[in-house]
């Protein structure tokens, strides 16, 4: 969960995004390398009163600036490659959900279950209970249990959406008329919130998402409740 003045990403809840966040510390190191001698040439070519020819016209020095940011550009690129595939792996998963984007809301299908599904809409904010999150709170929350592969098909019925929870380190465009896929773990029990990331119409900004991740019993309890009720 984001908090007012905060400057990194939200804390992992998946193996993905711990991965994300390691790949974004390493990026975020060479970029700091590059800026400090950056800076620091800078400052030595416009207060240094001698001048040395060998700077001027010298044939290693670059080779060494052709071949430097070459060699720094593969140490970003493999561990990017790297999660790429990561993110593209399905495994046998154990639950296969189906989220479907509406204007404004989320409907999502138990595929597994003959006759377990429901629709996600806000909680309105003069419905909120103290301790609910405004704009974030929805009245039914997608239940999963934890530390299972869980796949998503991710699909709309009218115009574009993007299905986001950035604590599992997912983002994935809800298209009509075309299906995507997405797979996370999500390694702890608890709540993570997410929104609707592409702009889709007037209430694009009250269609939130909330994945609660539950122990393997507890989700059975659950499941079976909600197809009692259905």
């Amino acid at each position: 969960m984001a908090h007012p003045s905060q400057l990194g990403f939200q804390d992992a809840a998946s193996p993905l995004m711990e991965e994300l966040l390691h790949f974004h510390d390493h990026a975020l190191m060479i970029v700091f390398l590059i800026s400090t001698l950056v800076l620091y040439m800078m400052v030595a070519m416009a207060t240094a009163k001698l001048t040395d020819k060998l700077i001027l016209d010298s044939q290693e020095i670059e080779i060494v600036w052709t071949l430097l940011p070459a060699i720094i550009l593969i140490l970003i690129a493999l561990p990017s490659l790297r999660i790429l595939y990561l993110m593209d792996e399905i495994d046998d998963p154990h639950l296969t959900i189906k989220a479907l984007g509406h204007q404004w809301y989320w409907s999502y299908e138990y595929t597994d279950y003959e006759a377990l599904g429901f629709d996600s809409y806000m909680i309105p904010p003069q419905d909120l209970v103290p301790g609910q999150f405004r704009l974030l709170e929805a009245d039914h929350r997608m239940v999963i249990p934890m530390e299972s592969p869980i796949r998503v098909l991710i699909s709309a019925e009218d115009v574009l959406h993007s299905w986001a929870v950035p604590a599992l380190g997912i983002k994935a465009d809800a298209v009509p008329g075309r299906l995507n896929q997405t797979t996370f773990i999500v390694n702890r029990s608890g709540v993570f919130y997410g929104q609707c990331s592409e702009i889709c119409g007037a209430n694009h900004s009250f269609m939130p998402i909330v994945v609660e991740s539950v122990p393997l019993e507890h989700f059975q309890d659950w499941s079976s409740k909600m197809i009692e009720e259905a």
